[in-house]
């Protein structure tokens, strides 16, 4: 395949960003997408030219290190994550453009390389719970009912990449505070923290200069992991049951 890339290159977070355009040859449509920059970057590396800056680890489809945007879509053409998409997704002679997450919450770093330490700062604001020193628990010490646990494992399947806020036209952070709220609080162990996290995660959210959410549903499209809108419904059930409840 011989494709022609369309580039965001920025040098730092204060210089001034800019499309840059590249002609790479040869790509196997087995290849991943991140597979298909690493030939650009051995390429331009070979011309004496600076290599395309990305994030990337685990290339398997579970930290969500490698987001992108892909022809105006996060993580491009398929519901999953950027390493996971195939070049066969494209076609020889297409023009991609390939850009990092838009989002004033996600600054960006270089090239493609946004700072997600926003994310971060709301887990620290509640995504823990109360444990009691010593020995741990049996497994079975603290039942919990299997709907619970179902919902739980879904919410934890949450990667923190960010799509949802690149997808999202207001950049809302809803989507991925709503899974991290929700799982722990369906959960007996997350019961002592329920009412200040709800409240905490979602005021740091807001700190941290997240849109709001108007439920356009986009943010669910995007997740590579499938988090459903309705726990966005569901964080916010449980952030006015904190409010009222800190109120009396």
């Amino acid at each position: 395949m011989k494709l022609t890339l369309r580039v965001w290159r920025q040098q730092n977070a204060e210089a001034p960003g800019a499309m840059a355009t590249y002609e790479v040859d040869g790509i196997s449509q087995d290849m991943s997408f991140l597979e298909m920059l690493d030939t650009l970057n051995e390429e331009l590396i070979l011309s004496g030219d600076e290599p395309v800056a990305f994030d990337h680890d685990c290339r398997e489809g579970i930290c969500g290190a490698c987001s992108l945007v892909i022809n105006g879509e996060a993580h491009g053409p398929e519901r999953t994550t950027t390493c996971q998409l195939h070049m066969r997704s494209f076609e020889d002679g297409d023009t991609i453009d390939i850009e990092p997450w838009r989002a004033s919450a996600f600054p960006v770093v270089k090239d493609l390389v946004v700072d997600r330490s926003s994310f971060d700062r709301i887990i620290q604001a509640g995504g823990y719970i109360s444990a009691p020193t010593g020995t741990a628990p049996d497994a079975h010490a603290t039942p919990v009912p299997k709907p619970d646990a179902d919902s739980a494992f879904e919410h934890a399947e949450c990667i923190g990449c960010g799509a949802c806020v690149a997808a999202c036209p207001n950049g809302s952070a809803m989507l991925f505070t709503s899974a991290k709220v929700n799982h722990l609080n369906v959960l007996p162990q997350g019961a002592p923290e329920r009412e200040t996290r709800v409240l905490d995660m979602v005021a740091t959210m807001d700190d941290e200069g997240f849109g709001g959410c108007t439920l356009t549903g986009e943010c669910a499209t995007a997740c590579p992991k499938g988090i459903p809108l309705p726990s966005i419904t569901a964080m916010n059930k449980e952030w006015l049951r904190a409010n009222r409840k800190v109120r009396r």
